[in-house]
């Protein structure tokens, strides 16, 4: 069910809050639970978060698991068997993985998770795998909509405590510089009732990041078309407990094997639409290093 914010700022105020109670929780892990790779090279093997209903990331298809993170498990697992590493995977709902991750239950989440400045105080970020900046798509054919100014006044949706929100205010600016403002902004439980109403005409336009919605046009493009980019640059990165430094160098090792062989490029490829070549090489570790690189100033 949908629900309507007669303004954007009640939905941010929400989005924002909701974000400070996940941090909260997360802090409130017990630390010392935590694991590092040398722990892990004692006990001989890593356990990692995965999900298996958000594609193209993770998903199953007749019974098998299949996505982009299917395939980099594999390597993975060859990466780390090379230092004595097993790699075990568990099957998690999104809901309460991180926070999983973060109490120590698992060493790391092998997912599209966005980097946040809320989860950055909790989790460090191997370099990024793949780009989350965030989009609009429209009904396909829909020539009222194309740049910044025609989406100014028009109703927008997205799913209600995304990490898609609290990044909102830069498409409000963006909006301010043609001299117009946003129209109403409802918020979705999930996408694809979000989409549903798209394409029936109860909203003028979606957001969500790039991959996703590269993902919806590949298979529905018959019904959706991607629009501009309404934020400056997102980030799709695995989280790491900020306990566990030397598993995060041990994974920047592995994504840039993965990089410099080209296996990552063919990934992305594959599963994403397109590669990224101009994403970061290090791991994003601080609030303001990710402020910086994602271009959103002071």
């Amino acid at each position: 069910m949908a629900q309507s914010s007669r303004t954007a700022r009640n939905g941010k105020f929400r989005a924002l809050m909701g974000a400070v109670a996940v941090a909260g929780g997360f802090l409130c892990a017990p630390l010392a639970a935590l694991a590092d790779l040398s722990d892990i090279e004692s006990q001989g093997y890593m356990t990692v978060a995965t999900e298996d209903d958000y594609a193209p990331f993770n998903f199953i298809v007749d019974g098998q698991p299949e996505g982009f993170h299917k395939e980099l498990l594999e390597d993975l697992r060859a990466f780390a068997a090379e230092s004595g590493i097993e790699v075990r995977q568990e099957i998690l709902p999104w809901t309460g993985l991180l926070a999983s991750v973060s109490s120590g239950q698992y060493d790391m989440a092998f997912t599209g998770a966005l980097v946040t400045e809320e989860r950055l105080r909790v989790f460090d970020f191997a370099p990024p795998f793949a780009s989350a900046q965030h989009f609009y798509v429209k009904r396909a054919g829909d020539d009222s909509l194309s740049d910044i100014a025609s989406l100014c006044g028009k109703t927008a949706g997205l799913q209600a405590g995304s990490a898609l929100l609290t990044r909102l205010p830069e498409l409000e600016s963006m909006m301010e510089e043609q001299g117009c403002s946003i129209g109403e902004v409802v918020e979705y439980q999930s996408y694809p009732e979000a989409y549903a109403d798209l394409a029936n005409g109860r909203l003028d336009y979606v957001i969500n990041a790039l991959i996703s919605i590269n993902d919806l046009v590949k298979t529905r493009g018959d019904v959706f078309e991607r629009g501009i980019a309404v934020s400056g640059d997102g980030f799709a990165a695995w989280p790491i407990p900020k306990a566990s430094p030397e598993l995060l160098e041990f994974i920047t090792q592995f994504i840039a094997q993965a990089r410099e062989s080209g296996r990552l490029a063919e990934l992305q490829e594959k599963w994403f639409g397109e590669a990224f070549p101009a994403l970061p090489t290090e791991p994003i570790t601080t609030v303001d290093q990710f402020r910086a690189l994602a271009g959103l100033g002071d």
